[in-house]
């Protein structure tokens, strides 16, 4: 121990030593196939927000969420504030991704295939993502405050890098769980210089309702014989 603090105080003089904070995520009570027979467990967001030192820089990174085969990819999307998220359509069709919600209200308009459009995310929330021509597209952005946060891997594990030790306030979210069951996740944890092994954390889905979404008018999609409105072909 008293040479893993020497090292951190060797010639780049940093105060702290940054090591690795990880742990696994089950979910549990799923109607999901992916989760009850393939024990997907992938796409939770798990960030730490320092206690001590609540000035955190503005991000400036450059993220990209494709669109192709009427999918965004990746469907949940973590990102600090400040980042810029690029919308590339990578489809043979038109596409409009939006968001009507609280997290950040954004239109980037119609625009062909072959082009994109980006949108900076200024603050923390949860930004719901939607195509207005196609009801089926929809994804998840999840900007935080902190440049410490990772998004759980198929198998539940994540892994987030070079923490500095101190207090953090953990928090959880899954798009399955409610926010009664996120916030009795969330929690004050103390890192220390070798990082930290986090126990297993469990998310129940018990309770969750999918609720189909307007379009950007706030009105019900076309049907499947698509809107002439919009070239690029039926939705």
């Amino acid at each position: 121990m008293t040479l893993r603090w020497l090292i951190c105080f060797s010639a780049s003089l940093l105060p702290l030593c940054a090591a690795p904070v990880s742990g696994r995520v089950e979910l549990r009570d799923s109607r999901y196939a992916a989760v009850r027979t393939r024990h997907d467990f992938s796409g939770v967001v798990i960030a730490l927000t320092s206690v001590e030192n609540t000035a955190t820089p503005a991000a400036g990174k450059r993220v990209v969420m494709l669109q192709k085969d009427k999918t965004f990819s990746p469907h949940v999307l973590a990102i600090q504030a400040g980042s810029v998220v690029e919308f590339p359509n990578a489809d043979p069709i038109f596409h409009n991704a939006f968001s009507s919600y609280n997290g950040q209200v954004f239109d980037i308009g119609l625009y062909p295939p072959g082009t994109t459009r980006s949108v900076r995310f200024a603050r923390p929330g949860v930004v719901r993502v939607f195509c207005n021509i196609h009801a089926s597209m929809s994804a998840l952005i999840v900007v935080v405050a902190s440049p410490y946060f990772a998004t759980t891997k198929q198998d539940g594990n994540f892994n987030i890098a070079d923490v500095s030790p101190g207090q953090y306030n953990l928090s959880v979210f899954h798009e399955r769980a409610s926010e009664a069951t996120l916030a009795e996740l969330s929690r004050k944890i103390t890192i220390g210089p070798d990082g930290a092994t986090l126990p297993n954390i469990v998310i129940s889905e018990a309770g969750y309702l999918s609720i189909p979404h307007k379009n950007k008018y706030g009105r019900d999609y076309p049907a499947d014989s698509g809107d002439p409105a919009y070239p690029g072909g039926k939705p």
